[in-house]
């Protein structure tokens, strides 16, 4: 039996960035996912969202990919939110996402940047933290 443990800070926003995930949505969308995680076999360890984005820490066992991880999140909880109503307006994920590995030793430090996102995004706009993303870890965005 292999013993696995990969780290990955996930990131994705809603369709054009669009701040749609307002007070009550919010917590009911961040439950859910957990939720639905839990039942796909998905570890989530931190997750947390402002009006326009969400993060999540998330451990992937031998089985799963990263873009699996990220479809059966995004896509099933944004299905979630339109069938229940939830969101005053449509709610849909923007198709891009980043994940970057996480060491070990920066998974304490990864779990505080996500859970303290509200007073981090007073300061940074999700636009900026997002290029400033893909400028630290070298990603190459085309178009």
């Amino acid at each position: 039996m292999p013993f696995v443990r990969i780290w990955v800070h996930l990131i994705w926003s809603t369709k054009n960035r669009e701040k749609i995930i307002n007070k009550n949505l919010k917590p009911k969308l961040l439950n859910h996912i957990l939720e639905n995680a839990k039942q796909k076999g998905i570890y989530i360890d931190q997750i947390n969202c402002i009006a326009d984005h969400l993060h999540a820490l998330i451990s992937l066992d031998t089985s799963q990919s990263i873009s699996k991880v990220a479809f059966l999140l995004k896509g099933e909880s944004s299905h979630w939110v339109n069938e229940n109503k939830i969101s005053p307006v449509h709610f849909e994920w923007q198709d891009e996402y980043i994940a970057v590995s996480v060491s070990e030793s920066q998974v304490d430090k990864v779990r505080m940047y996500i859970k303290n996102q509200e007073t981090h995004h007073r300061k940074m706009s999700f636009k900026d933290e997002f290029d400033l993303f893909i400028k630290k870890y070298g990603m190459n965005v085309l178009g």
